[in-house]
């Protein structure tokens, strides 16, 4: 197939690295894939264009002028913009929600009332529209006080902390630009797993647990994510397998969010994104995305041994059902995100970024760039210099045996590259790799 892949992140890079792993034709995949707008990394794999992913006419257009037979959204800013809907009332098959199920992700608001009319389990929460309301919310629900902007936020709309200062100022930021939330403290492992839907069925991939903090032992700020592992192997402990936990997932989570969403008429295609905690009373829902997580995908989709193509093509045709369960290797995977200096903050960029040849020829490694970009400017050699564009750069994901094994190559990798102030975390999935020795 012709596949055209929205976005520019490391999400998308391991997308379209897993699709074109698929069959023996040229260019090593049987797809002819593009990506748009991409980044340097994806320019090196397959060829980029110079398209507005957010602008539903202007991918349509470039769709139909390409003979494009499928397109891939990988961000969820062009979902909440309508593309998925302007390219499916073309027939063309998309991969991604309708803008009115996208408010699954694109409003907390909407995910909170539909979860409560489909008896989803998730923590209490309330809906503020003025200071005054989110302070009186906060003195309900307590310490930890839990803040959420309703809207999209970059990752950087939520804020879990003890502080009721902090708690407030976050409150009064974010009602400048829309509602916010007032949850209930849930305390327990999170979990993330990927659900892919074609509306009325859901097909899971296997559970990944990411770290959101930007320093060691959960310090800092919250960040999009600097680094992720799968599988879980400690879900058997409380729940006797991986497929146990998951089958639980799909029952009291999935499969009713999604009937519900088609009893509204707003049908959820695309991929389902549960984040999960595993509280004493049993799995909550802390939020849902209506894509992809990042930088889950990154650790998830080298363990997956069946089609990507097939799966998505199935969710966006309606064919799920006729799928068999998706099927993944027995290797772990471990991925550690570079950051630059500053992030979350106001990330410096613009800097060099050396010794990539490092990971080359490394076994089980690869390198999934974030924010990149080619300089003007050439090495010794007369190669082009790449730089940093934003505040996550690169992802470093390795796949092994075991966890030990992943995390020596991952960090093995990461030691010898380059970029001036960049900063990652030490201790992705050091936890599981010790218990599982």
């Amino acid at each position: 197939m012709k596949i055209l892949v929205l976005g520019s992140g490391a999400r998308e890079h391991a997308i379209i690295t897993a699709l074109r792993r698929e069959g023996d034709g040229p260019e090593g995949g049987a797809h002819d894939i593009v990506a748009a707008p991409g980044n340097a990394g994806i320019a090196a794999d397959v060829p980029v264009v110079d398209l507005d992913a957010n602008d539903p006419q202007a991918v349509t257009g470039y769709v139909l002028e390409n003979d494009v037979q499928f397109v891939v959204i990988g961000p969820e800013a062009p979902l909440v913009a309508g593309v998925a809907d302007a390219l499916r009332t073309r027939g063309i098959p998309v991969f991604g929600p309708g803008r009115a199920a996208a408010a699954l992700e694109g409003s907390k608001a909407f995910a909170k009332r539909v979860m409560e009319e489909a008896g989803v389990p998730t923590g209490g929460a309330t809906t503020a529209s003025t200071l005054a309301e989110a302070e009186a919310a906060l003195a309900v629900f307590g310490a930890p006080y839990v803040v959420k902007a309703d809207g999209l936020a970059a990752g950087k709309g939520v804020l879990v902390t003890s502080d009721l200062e902090a708690a407030t100022a976050h409150a009064r930021h974010w009602l400048e630009h829309g509602d916010v939330l007032i949850e209930e403290f849930l305390d327990g492992e999170e979990v993330s797993l990927f659900l892919l839907s074609d509306g009325h069925s859901v097909a899971p991939l296997s559970p990944a647990q990411d770290y959101k903090r930007l320093g060691e032992g959960d310090e800092g700020p919250n960040t999009g994510g600097m680094g992720a592992y799968s599988p879980l192997p400690w879900l058997a402990d409380r729940f006797g397998s991986e497929t146990a936990f998951v089958d639980e997932v799909i029952e009291t989570i999935a499969l009713p969010t999604v009937r519900q969403l088609a009893s509204e008429d707003t049908p959820f295609i695309g991929l389902l994104y549960c984040g999960l905690i595993l509280t004493p009373r049993g799995i909550r829902v802390i939020e849902f995305n209506a894509r992809f997580g990042d930088p889950e995908t990154q650790v998830v989709l080298p363990r997956l041994e069946t089609p990507l193509s097939t799966l998505l093509f199935a969710a966006a045709t309606g064919t799920l059902e006729t799928q068999p369960r998706p099927v993944f290797s027995d290797e772990v995977a471990v991925t550690v995100v570079l950051a630059s200096e500053n992030y979350p903050g106001s990330p410096v960029t613009g800097r060099r970024i050396t010794g990539l040849e490092g990971a080359v020829g490394v076994e089980g490694v690869s390198v999934l760039h974030a924010a990149t970009d080619l300089d003007e400017v050439t090495d010794a050699e007369g190669r082009p210099v790449l730089r940093a564009t934003g505040g996550r750069v690169l992802n470093v994901v390795a796949t092994a045996p075991s966890f030990a094994v992943a995390r020596d190559r991952v960090y093995g990798v990461l030691e010898g590259i380059r970029l001036e102030g960049g900063q990652y975390r030490r201790d992705i999935a050091a936890r599981v790799a010790e218990e599982v020795r």
